[in-house]
């Protein structure tokens, strides 16, 4: 299991919020471009950029942020405000490294279809694209989690599975932005219901401690923000981390 540092963008400044309330904002004194040169100069090579804006279906972020993006050699995994195929294709075009794809995937039931038939006759074609799963008391947010979908979390994950799509971001917002521990519960009903899933977990690590945790369970990454400007988790020990993984395989 390897651990991505999370960078989360609001009115093109680094934040946090707690349980994706855009109420309960923390902001950061430094910028996108400077937390990205502190990652890659201590090593690390892989980061995940969500723009909170672009979640709630204000676009204002999304020139600067492909600006950005474009310029570092980094791998990204970038979510928020993806709402065509035509998007995810440019971004997989320009380098992103993973494309995030959530709300459309869910209010649209051609979707994932389409974006299947489009891509998944390319090499890497799902390996570059997963599945946003934002979910509170196993229901299924969306639009920045402000609105509830009727699908069960078991159906859905089965749906994209038949696509396909066999990566998944899964955000247990009960932990969001918490620091009191991984949801370890539902990420392992997750890999019980399927095991071959390629699993990101996001949401309240806060220690090396919950990162253990979770790698016993094996899921293949985890998303950690706050934990990092909060000082509980250093980019040292990610670095460090990260490497041991490698040298795990």
């Amino acid at each position: 299991m390897y651990i991505i540092p999370a960078i989360d963008i609001l009115n093109k400044r680094v934040v946090r919020l707690r349980e994706g309330d855009y109420e309960q904002v923390t902001e950061y004194e430094v910028t996108l471009e400077e937390m990205i040169e502190r990652y890659q100069s201590h090593g690390t090579d892989f980061i995940h950029v969500i723009d909170l804006n672009g979640a709630k279906n204000d676009f204002s972020n999304q020139q600067y942020l492909f600006d950005v993006i474009r310029k570092t050699d980094m791998k990204v995994q970038y979510g928020g405000g993806i709402r065509s195929i035509e998007k995810v294709k440019e971004l997989i075009d320009s380098g992103v490294h993973r494309v995030i794809v959530g709300t459309q995937a869910i209010t649209n039931p051609n979707f994932l279809r389409d974006l299947s038939m489009e891509l998944c006759g390319k090499d890497k074609c799902s390996d570059q694209v997963v599945v946003a799963i934002d979910v509170l008391d196993e229901v299924i947010k969306y639009s920045g989690w402000m609105e509830s979908s009727p699908i069960k979390l078991r159906d859905y994950v089965d749906k994209c599975l038949q696509l396909g799509f066999f990566r998944f971001l899964c955000t247990d917002i009960n932990k969001d932005g918490k620091l009191g521990g991984a949801g370890i519960e539902l990420y392992q009903k997750l890999l019980d219901h399927s095991p071959f899933i390629k699993l990101i977990a996001s949401g309240g690590v806060s220690s090396l401690k919950d990162i253990e945790e979770l790698s016993k369970i094996k899921v293949e990454a985890c998303v950690v923000g706050k934990a990092i400007y909060e000082g509980h988790i250093s980019i040292d020990e990610i670095k460090n981390w990260n490497l041991k993984s490698l040298i795990s395989i």
